[in-house]
């Protein structure tokens, strides 16, 4: 039955933890079988205050870092011939990826997102981020352990 749904375009937010790897090796799967390309979205956690600033909050190391991972998402879509594009962001990770996908200029189709990612122990069940994403997107999501 889901196959009727046309998953052109596909987004992976990412966090460099194993899990949204694992989200991004699936939505590369998706993607091969509908021709669809990827945009990997990372959000960069920052404090409140700091999200309202224009520039946003962003030091370098984390900005290396998420460029890190960026890089590495494009050489592995890459590799099995999928066009990823990559955009980094600053803000509330749930919120933002929610914000995103809803933005119909964005044409997001399908979310494949992590279960977890680099949150805290106590998001045991299911991560916060997925948990927040999956209840405020209005587009399909799929949660990958």
């Amino acid at each position: 039955m889901y196959m009727a749904i046309k998953t052109k375009k596909i987004l992976v937010p990412l966090d460099g933890s194993k899990n949204s790897l694992r989200g991004l090796d699936m939505a590369i799967h998706l993607a091969r079988q509908s021709q669809g390309t990827i945009t990997a979205l990372s959000v960069k956690t920052v404090p409140g205050v700091y999200a309202l600033h224009p520039l946003g909050f962003l030091d370098f190391n984390s900005m290396k870092e998420v460029k890190k991972i960026l890089a590495d998402a494009k050489l592995r879509a890459a590799k099995k011939g999928i066009q990823l594009t990559g955009k980094s962001i600053a803000g509330d990770p749930g919120y933002d990826i929610a914000r995103f996908v809803n933005n119909s200029k964005n044409k997001i189709d399908l979310i494949v997102i992590g279960a977890r990612g680099r949150g805290s122990a106590k998001e045991i069940f299911l991560g916060s981020v997925s948990n927040y994403v999956l209840h405020k997107s209005k587009k399909p999501v799929l949660v990958v352990k």
